[in-house]
């Protein structure tokens, strides 16, 4: 059962978008086992939310999607300026894919999947994704 917090955006699966619970987790988890001393990897994260059933000209727009990584990998950028040894942050997930508690009907990959044709399209979360490795971050304080 979920309840639902007017003051947080949802998720299509019912979760509350709330990346400050990010940096408490990490900044908890170093505390608690290693003071900056720890690596720690955050090996999926990521949403479902509504993407367009066709690309348009090309494209697949997902800005919600966008936001929410927007906003977690600053959140983990926040933990790492107050000491926690963050080595790796990986999208949760890179393609559109089958989901155990929801088939099909769920996107969460940053590249759109087209089921009927199998044709793969970069979505904006994709490539606002890859501007941040490239610019290693930097994007993240604009």
């Amino acid at each position: 059962m979920h309840v639902p917090q007017p003051q947080h955006i949802q998720t299509d699966t019912h979760w509350e978008v709330f990346p400050e619970a990010l940096t408490r987790v990490l900044l908890w988890v170093n505390e608690r086992y290693g003071a900056g001393k720890l690596p720690i990897y955050i090996t999926e994260n990521g949403a479902s939310f509504y993407d367009p059933p066709h690309t348009i000209d090309g494209r697949v727009e997902d800005p919600l999607r966008v936001e929410y990584y927007r906003q977690h990998l600053r959140a983990a950028h926040e933990a790492m300026k107050k000491g926690v040894n963050l080595r790796g942050y990986y999208a949760w997930s890179l393609l559109d894919n089958y989901e155990w508690s929801h088939g099909y009907s769920k996107r969460f990959g940053i590249v759109h999947v087209d089921y009927s044709t199998q044709q793969r399209t970069i979505k904006a979360s994709g490539r606002y994704y890859s501007s941040v490795i490239r610019t290693k971050g930097e994007i993240l304080s604009k």
